[in-house]
Protein backbone atom coordinates (compact mmCIF):
# COMPACT_ATOMS: atom_id res chain seq x y z
CA UNK A 1 0.00 0.00 0.00
CA UNK A 2 1.32 3.43 -0.91
CA UNK A 3 0.85 6.48 1.27
CA UNK A 4 0.57 9.97 0.00
CA UNK A 5 3.04 12.59 1.28
CA UNK A 6 1.31 14.65 3.95
CA UNK A 7 1.75 18.36 4.76
CA UNK A 8 3.26 17.29 8.07
CA UNK A 9 6.00 15.39 6.35
CA UNK A 10 6.65 18.36 4.03
CA UNK A 11 6.86 20.72 6.98
CA UNK A 12 9.28 18.40 8.77
CA UNK A 13 11.54 18.35 5.75
CA UNK A 14 11.63 22.19 5.62
CA UNK A 15 12.08 22.73 9.38
CA UNK A 16 15.89 22.91 9.34
CA UNK A 17 15.78 25.92 6.98
CA UNK A 18 13.08 27.81 8.87
CA UNK A 19 14.72 27.12 12.22
CA UNK A 20 18.03 28.48 10.93
CA UNK A 21 16.39 31.62 9.45
CA UNK A 22 14.47 32.20 12.68
CA UNK A 23 17.70 31.98 14.69
CA UNK A 24 19.38 34.49 12.41
CA UNK A 25 16.50 36.97 12.70
CA UNK A 26 16.42 36.56 16.48
CA UNK A 27 20.14 37.17 16.66
CA UNK A 28 19.87 40.27 14.49
CA UNK A 29 17.06 41.57 16.66
CA UNK A 30 19.17 41.09 19.79
CA UNK A 31 22.11 42.88 18.12
CA UNK A 32 19.83 45.74 17.08
CA UNK A 33 18.44 46.10 20.59
CA UNK A 34 21.92 46.04 22.13
CA UNK A 35 23.20 48.59 19.58
CA UNK A 36 20.22 50.85 20.30
CA UNK A 37 20.82 50.63 24.04
CA UNK A 38 24.53 51.36 23.54
CA UNK A 39 23.66 54.41 21.41
CA UNK A 40 21.19 55.68 23.98
CA UNK A 41 23.75 55.31 26.76
CA UNK A 42 26.40 57.00 24.62
CA UNK A 43 24.07 59.91 23.87
CA UNK A 44 23.21 60.25 27.56
CA UNK A 45 26.91 60.36 28.42
CA UNK A 46 27.53 62.85 25.60
CA UNK A 47 24.72 65.08 26.83
CA UNK A 48 26.22 64.99 30.32
CA UNK A 49 29.62 66.00 28.93
CA UNK A 50 28.10 68.81 26.89
CA UNK A 51 26.11 70.10 29.86
CA UNK A 52 29.24 70.01 32.02
CA UNK A 53 31.21 71.97 29.39
CA UNK A 54 28.45 74.55 29.08
CA UNK A 55 28.17 74.91 32.85
CA UNK A 56 31.94 75.32 33.17
CA UNK A 57 32.01 78.02 30.51
CA UNK A 58 29.02 79.79 32.05
CA UNK A 59 30.72 79.74 35.46
CA UNK A 60 33.92 81.15 33.97
CA UNK A 61 31.99 83.96 32.30
CA UNK A 62 30.22 84.68 35.59
CA UNK A 63 33.50 84.82 37.50
CA UNK A 64 35.02 87.20 34.95
CA UNK A 65 32.01 89.50 35.14
CA UNK A 66 32.18 89.46 38.93
CA UNK A 67 35.87 90.34 38.90
CA UNK A 68 35.44 93.20 36.43
CA UNK A 69 32.53 94.80 38.29
CA UNK A 70 34.27 94.35 41.61
CA UNK A 71 37.38 96.06 40.24
CA UNK A 72 35.35 98.94 38.90
CA UNK A 73 33.52 99.48 42.19
CA UNK A 74 36.62 99.20 44.36
CA UNK A 75 38.72 101.52 42.22
CA UNK A 76 35.96 104.08 41.90
CA UNK A 77 35.60 103.96 45.68
CA UNK A 78 39.27 105.00 45.76
CA UNK A 79 38.52 107.86 43.35
CA UNK A 80 40.31 106.08 40.51
CA UNK A 81 38.18 106.45 37.37
CA UNK A 82 38.12 103.25 35.31
CA UNK A 83 35.73 101.94 32.69
CA UNK A 84 34.41 98.56 31.57
CA UNK A 85 34.34 97.84 27.85
CA UNK A 86 34.06 95.06 25.26
CA UNK A 87 31.02 93.46 26.92
CA UNK A 88 32.55 93.63 30.39
CA UNK A 89 35.71 91.77 29.42
CA UNK A 90 38.12 94.71 29.60
CA UNK A 91 39.04 97.06 32.44
CA UNK A 92 40.02 100.31 30.76
CA UNK A 93 42.41 102.73 32.46
CA UNK A 94 41.62 106.05 30.76
CA UNK A 95 43.87 109.07 30.65
CA UNK A 96 42.01 110.53 33.64
CA UNK A 97 43.70 107.83 35.71
CA UNK A 98 46.90 107.32 33.72
CA UNK A 99 47.95 109.89 31.12
CA UNK A 100 50.98 109.01 29.04
CA UNK A 101 52.70 111.96 27.36
CA UNK A 102 52.43 112.16 23.60
CA UNK A 103 55.00 109.81 22.04
CA UNK A 104 56.10 108.73 25.53
CA UNK A 105 55.75 105.66 27.73
CA UNK A 106 56.89 106.91 31.13
CA UNK A 107 54.35 106.80 33.95
CA UNK A 108 54.05 110.33 35.40
CA UNK A 109 55.17 110.53 39.02
CA UNK A 110 51.83 112.07 39.97
CA UNK A 111 50.05 108.92 38.79
CA UNK A 112 52.46 106.37 40.25
CA UNK A 113 50.28 105.67 43.27
CA UNK A 114 47.21 105.17 41.07
CA UNK A 115 48.97 102.44 39.07
CA UNK A 116 50.13 100.79 42.30
CA UNK A 117 46.60 100.72 43.70
CA UNK A 118 45.23 99.19 40.50
CA UNK A 119 47.76 96.38 40.84
CA UNK A 120 46.82 95.82 44.48
CA UNK A 121 43.11 95.63 43.71
CA UNK A 122 43.79 93.31 40.77
CA UNK A 123 45.70 90.86 42.95
CA UNK A 124 43.05 90.85 45.66
CA UNK A 125 40.15 90.27 43.28
CA UNK A 126 41.82 87.52 41.24
CA UNK A 127 42.95 85.50 44.22
CA UNK A 128 39.67 85.86 46.10
CA UNK A 129 37.80 82.53 46.35
CA UNK A 130 40.31 80.96 43.92
CA UNK A 131 38.85 82.81 40.96
CA UNK A 132 42.06 82.21 39.04
CA UNK A 133 40.80 78.67 38.45
CA UNK A 134 38.40 80.07 35.84
CA UNK A 135 40.83 82.45 34.11
CA UNK A 136 43.19 81.80 31.24
CA UNK A 137 45.17 84.97 30.44
CA UNK A 138 45.09 88.60 31.53
CA UNK A 139 46.59 90.95 28.95
CA UNK A 140 47.99 94.35 29.85
CA UNK A 141 47.39 96.14 26.54
CA UNK A 142 49.03 99.38 25.45
CA UNK A 143 47.52 101.79 22.90
CA UNK A 144 48.55 105.00 21.12
CA UNK A 145 46.95 107.83 19.22
CA UNK A 146 47.26 108.14 15.45
CA UNK A 147 50.31 110.39 15.43
CA UNK A 148 53.30 108.39 14.20
CA UNK A 149 56.05 107.72 16.72
CA UNK A 150 59.64 108.06 15.59
CA UNK A 151 61.37 107.65 18.93
CA UNK A 152 61.17 103.89 19.23
CA UNK A 153 61.86 100.97 16.95
CA UNK A 154 58.55 99.73 15.62
CA UNK A 155 56.89 103.14 15.71
CA UNK A 156 53.48 103.13 17.37
CA UNK A 157 53.60 99.37 17.79
CA UNK A 158 56.75 99.68 19.85
CA UNK A 159 55.41 102.68 21.76
CA UNK A 160 52.21 100.88 22.76
CA UNK A 161 54.17 97.81 23.81
CA UNK A 162 56.49 99.90 25.98
CA UNK A 163 53.48 101.53 27.65
CA UNK A 164 52.14 98.11 28.64
CA UNK A 165 55.60 97.05 29.82
CA UNK A 166 55.93 100.26 31.86
CA UNK A 167 52.76 99.40 33.79
CA UNK A 168 53.88 95.81 34.31
CA UNK A 169 57.34 96.87 35.44
CA UNK A 170 55.79 99.37 37.85
CA UNK A 171 53.81 96.57 39.51
CA UNK A 172 56.94 94.43 39.78
CA UNK A 173 58.75 97.24 41.57
CA UNK A 174 55.97 98.60 43.79
CA UNK A 175 53.73 95.72 44.85
CA UNK A 176 54.63 93.79 48.03
CA UNK A 177 56.66 90.64 47.45
CA UNK A 178 53.85 88.49 48.84
CA UNK A 179 51.29 89.99 46.46
CA UNK A 180 53.10 89.98 43.14
CA UNK A 181 51.01 89.57 39.99
CA UNK A 182 53.92 87.76 38.35
CA UNK A 183 53.39 84.84 40.71
CA UNK A 184 49.77 84.21 39.66
CA UNK A 185 48.99 81.16 37.53
CA UNK A 186 45.91 80.20 35.57
CA UNK A 187 43.76 77.06 35.69
CA UNK A 188 46.43 74.94 33.97
CA UNK A 189 49.36 76.21 36.03
CA UNK A 190 50.69 78.64 33.41
CA UNK A 191 51.65 82.23 34.20
CA UNK A 192 48.54 84.34 33.92
CA UNK A 193 49.73 87.80 32.85
CA UNK A 194 51.00 88.93 29.48
CA UNK A 195 51.64 92.31 27.82
CA UNK A 196 50.76 93.40 24.29
CA UNK A 197 50.70 96.52 22.16
CA UNK A 198 48.18 97.51 19.50
CA UNK A 199 49.62 100.80 18.31
CA UNK A 200 46.87 103.01 16.89
CA UNK A 201 44.84 100.10 15.49
CA UNK A 202 42.11 100.10 18.15
CA UNK A 203 41.04 103.69 18.77
CA UNK A 204 38.11 104.48 21.02
CA UNK A 205 37.29 107.74 19.22
CA UNK A 206 36.29 107.94 15.56
CA UNK A 207 38.04 111.28 15.17
CA UNK A 208 41.50 112.21 16.43
CA UNK A 209 41.77 115.74 15.08
CA UNK A 210 42.21 117.43 18.46
CA UNK A 211 44.66 117.01 21.31
CA UNK A 212 41.88 115.89 23.69
CA UNK A 213 40.62 113.20 21.31
CA UNK A 214 44.11 111.86 20.67
CA UNK A 215 44.82 111.77 24.38
CA UNK A 216 41.89 109.41 24.98
CA UNK A 217 43.57 106.75 22.88
CA UNK A 218 46.83 106.81 24.84
CA UNK A 219 45.49 104.33 27.34
CA UNK A 220 45.98 100.95 28.99
CA UNK A 221 43.39 98.16 28.74
CA UNK A 222 43.42 95.07 30.95
CA UNK A 223 41.73 92.26 29.07
CA UNK A 224 40.48 89.12 30.85
CA UNK A 225 40.14 85.83 29.00
CA UNK A 226 38.53 82.81 30.63
CA UNK A 227 39.04 79.08 30.71
CA UNK A 228 37.40 77.41 27.70
CA UNK A 229 36.18 73.84 27.22
CA UNK A 230 38.71 71.53 25.58
CA UNK A 231 38.53 70.93 21.84
CA UNK A 232 37.18 67.44 22.58
CA UNK A 233 34.15 69.04 24.20
CA UNK A 234 33.44 71.07 21.07
CA UNK A 235 33.83 67.93 18.94
CA UNK A 236 31.25 66.20 21.10
CA UNK A 237 28.81 69.05 20.52
CA UNK A 238 29.51 68.89 16.78
CA UNK A 239 28.91 65.15 16.70
CA UNK A 240 25.64 65.56 18.53
CA UNK A 241 24.51 68.22 16.09
CA UNK A 242 25.30 65.97 13.11
CA UNK A 243 23.71 62.83 14.59
CA UNK A 244 20.72 61.54 12.66
CA UNK A 245 18.63 58.84 14.34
Amino acid sequence: MRFAKTDSNYSDEENPYWISFSDIMSGLLVIFILATLALILDLMETKTQVNAAIEELAKAEEVRETILHELEQELRARNIPVELSDNDTVLRIPTKALAFPSDGHTIPQTMSDVVTQIGEVLYASITKEQRWLYLDTIFVEGHTDNLPSRRLKGGNWGLSGYRAIAVWQHWLEHLPEARQLKDLHNHSGELMFSVSGYGATRPITEEQNTRALREKNRRIDIRFTVKRPKIEDFEVIQNMASFEP
